[in-house]
């Protein structure tokens, strides 16, 4: 029988491991300032890397309005948090989400056959939705680069926030499907505004939106809207948490300024975009991380640097 000792040194290996397997994840710690979280778990598998998974297994990882809230409010909340420098996004059980909670969904329909006023019933309906997309679009305000992870299915909702993430991967078994026309509604949370820019085909888009039809991973890689394809979810979130960590090695400064004009440029005008780049770089560059990385990059045998939190 291992020692005490000899134990308590493998748990740490393996909890440590960048290419972990499931059992090792779910050693990892959970991050204390996010344990509160019902629908959601918080662990730092790796320094400065966050693995958030949406955990509501028995209920298919549907997306009810607890778990929304607790979204936004977390990446709102780790935008600022300087132990954090990237954020993997993936999910517990049996596949990513199967969408919005239609119970949920429900307590939306009563506002539309309660006896107010139509003006008063489209002044809720406005304010529950424009609150529902906000949740969502912190994915993008948050500065940390966030890297997609989908296995089996992601349907709905799931599609309205994986159009968020910064880097998305999928599993062979994965598929996405904007589902709300078999609903009799159109996607109202994000879809329609993100998931053109993030496969550039406006027919393939329409087709999606407007026929249902599932989008398998295959297809998913060969439009763009995916990165990569792994053959099971141990070999994504291996790959993922990797990546996460050759991100969160590098300068926070140069990280996040990239994610920040990337997003900015795509709404604005190239030269709006250069003009941007040049005020924020006017003072970045002044960072000792660059002084850092160019030492770096001229010394391959020195060891990696080591960059101040942001």
């Amino acid at each position: 029988m291992l020692s005490s000792s000899r134990m308590l040194i493998g748990a740490s290996r393996l909890s440590g491991s960048i290419a972990t397997n499931i059992s090792s994840r779910n050693m990892a710690n959970l991050v204390p300032a996010y344990a509160t979280y019902n629908n959601l778990s918080i662990t730092q598998p790796s320094e400065f890397v966050y693995n958030l998974e949406l955990n509501r297994p028995k209920k298919m990882n549907a997306l009810n309005m607890e778990m929304w809230g607790e979204i936004g409010n977390f990446f709102e909340r780790v935008g600022e948090d300087s132990d954090c420098r990237v954020v993997v996004l993936s999910a517990t059980g049996k596949m990513f989400t199967s969408g919005i909670d239609l119970v949920d969904l429900s307590e939306l329909a009563s506002v539309v056959y309660s006896d107010d006023d139509v003006a008063r019933k489209c002044t809720i309906m406005y304010n529950k939705i424009r609150k529902l997309q906000r949740q969502f679009s912190t994915l993008e305000q948050c500065p940390k680069p966030i890297i997609g992870a989908v296995h089996s299915a992601c349907i709905g909702g799931g599609v309205d926030l994986i159009c968020g993430a910064d880097i998305r991967m999928c599993t062979e078994d994965a598929w996405f499907q904007v589902k709300e026309v078999d609903m009799g509604l159109a996607a109202d949370v994000g879809t329609l505004q993100r998931l053109p820019r993030a496969i550039g085909s406006q027919s393939i888009v329409n087709e999606l939106c407007l026929t249902a039809r599932k989008l398998k991973s295959a297809e998913a890689e060969k439009i763009g809207f995916v990165s990569k394809v792994y053959p099971t979810k141990e070999d994504m979130i291996s790959g993922a948490l990797e990546m996460a960590a050759s991100i969160a090695a590098k300068s926070p400064v140069a990280v996040q300024g990239t994610k920040v004009n990337l997003i900015y440029s795509r709404e604005h005008s190239p030269d709006e975009g250069l003009d941007y780049m040049a005020r924020f770089n006017m003072a970045m560059l002044q960072s000792e991380d660059v002084m850092k990385s160019a030492m770096a990059n001229m010394d391959k045998e020195a060891p990696p640097p080591q960059f101040a939190k942001l």
